[in-house]
């Protein structure tokens, strides 16, 4: 008998995204949190009709402008979702285009707790990964964050 015979068989290698199973509570939801410049957003998922809101209220009607409504429906028309899915979120903190832009994190984040093969996907798109891009504070001695006072020869 040989060293190799006493050695366990590997199992075959399988997916990531096999293994993954989804992340979804007793409703049938999926939650997750997004983040963008000061805003936070919690979103809860689950598949129902298409009915997005925002605070209680209709993303239309919270988002006026079309860019935030494009920019939430971004990761669900890329995965096909957009009808299938019901979404309740809260969002706090920043600007409408921080808001919208935390709510397509939270979104695409908690397309992946539901259904783990979409993962490769929405990273291809560029949805899951967080800008973290912030406003620069204010130095002393300059009128804005980089902006010094002009400079006067005499």
């Amino acid at each position: 008998m040989t060293e190799t015979d006493n050695k366990p068989q590997s199992e075959p290698i399988t997916d990531k995204e096999d293994s993954i199973s989804p992340k979804i509570d007793k409703l049938g939801r999926a939650y997750a949190t997004g983040r963008r410049k000061r805003s936070v957003s919690r979103v809860w998922i689950k598949y129902g009709s298409k009915k997005i809101t925002v605070n209680g209220r209709d993303s239309k009607d919270y988002f006026k402008r079309k860019i935030y409504s494009t920019i939430l429906e971004e990761p669900l028309s890329k995965t096909e979702n957009l009808e299938k899915l019901e979404i309740f979120s809260t969002v706090s903190g920043g600007g409408l285009s921080g808001q919208a832009g935390a709510l397509r994190h939270g979104i695409s984040r908690a397309l992946v707790h539901l259904d783990p093969s979409l993962r490769k996907r929405l990273k291809k798109a560029g949805f899951l990964t967080r800008d973290a891009r912030k406003v620069e504070r204010k130095k002393f001695g300059k009128h804005k964050a980089r902006r010094s006072p002009q400079f006067s020869k005499r």
